[in-house]
């Protein structure tokens, strides 16, 4: 181990390079002692994990020095009366912040003890907008004028990149002589962001060939991915879903120890005057720490949230 923390260190060779010359659970072992060394911080914390190494520095991850831990907790049963989940569920939720947990396992037995939430998908499909640079404006429209046109054309170059999404359409938009054109598509149970990415590659070339236009970017940010974005929240990106439930004032004065009206005094004031005074895209109280605890407790992207 030394050898290769002195090469590392003279510069000789690359913490990016050591799974060339080492086994990957050795090329971890070796990086983490470099950074100690080169730090003076102690990780023998960050070196104790159950994590199968060889598969996550091929598919997930670069320069690999261990793995962190996030408490994990669970709440419910939460009824849901759904189309595709009609049961009692339990919601797995890694976190650090106290009380969280206790706070969504209240919510779940007071909508259990209501019947369940009714849940129901409104809509499904996920997005990418690849952008092109027009020659200008009247060519910009020339553009958005073949996408229109050319919808089977460009469903078929899509689909012949993946055996399981569907391509449902395509909105183009123009501002100045940059033109986006935001393609979606039915992933299935996946997220699919892969699949989305390597079909919009796809028509993007194909619109190129057809128009002329000059493909700038996969993504042109009207996805809109990863961003707080009000066409996500209008139009919709991935499964659009409404759930609800009916409380009575005897179910809310016993687990939430307040009343009904209360209750929605607080809302009012609060997630929709404060919110729109503060022109927030989100009109809750703070739900992004919920959905962030599922994500992270499930292996999905934490950046969505």
């Amino acid at each position: 181990m030394d050898e290769y923390i002195r090469r590392l260190a003279e510069g000789s060779l690359k913490l990016y390079a050591l799974e060339k010359e080492l086994p990957p659970e050795e090329a971890v072992r070796v990086r983490r002692a470099f950074i100690e060394a080169e730090t003076g911080a102690s990780l023998p914390a960050v070196g104790s994990f159950s994590i199968g190494i060889d598969r996550v520095v091929k598919r997930n991850i670069e320069n690999m020095i261990g793995a962190v831990q996030v408490p994990l907790g669970v709440a419910g049963p939460l009824q849901v009366n759904g189309e595709y989940a009609a049961r009692p569920c339990y919601l797995p939720l890694a976190t650090t912040e106290g009380a969280l947990v206790a706070s969504v396992n209240r919510g779940c037995s007071l909508i259990t003890r209501a019947g369940g939430a009714d849940v129901r998908i409104m809509r499904d499909g996920m997005t990418r907008a690849p952008v092109f640079a027009a020659r200008d404006v009247p060519h910009a429209r020339e553009v958005v004028a073949w996408v229109e046109g050319h919808t089977e054309e460009i469903r078929e170059v899509a689909e012949s990149t993946t055996n399981h999404g569907k391509f449902l359409g395509a909105t183009a938009s123009v501002t100045g002589t940059s033109v986006f054109v935001r393609l979606e598509f039915d992933t299935k149970d996946a997220m699919g962001m892969n699949m989305v990415t390597i079909a919009s590659q796809k028509v993007g070339e194909l619109i190129e060939r057809a128009t002329g236009v000059r493909l700038v970017a996969l993504s042109g940010n009207m996805c809109t991915d990863k961003k707080p974005a009000a066409i996500n929240l209008i139009q919709g990106r991935g499964k659009t879903v409404v759930a609800g439930v009916r409380l009575t004032d005897a179910m809310v004065a016993d687990l939430l120890k307040t009343d009904a009206e209360t209750l929605a005094a607080v809302n009012y004031r609060k997630n929709l005057v404060g919110s729109a005074r503060a022109a927030s895209l989100g009109f809750n109280a703070h739900a992004a720490n919920v959905i962030a605890a599922v994500f992270i407790a499930c292996g999905q992207d934490a950046a969505h949230v």
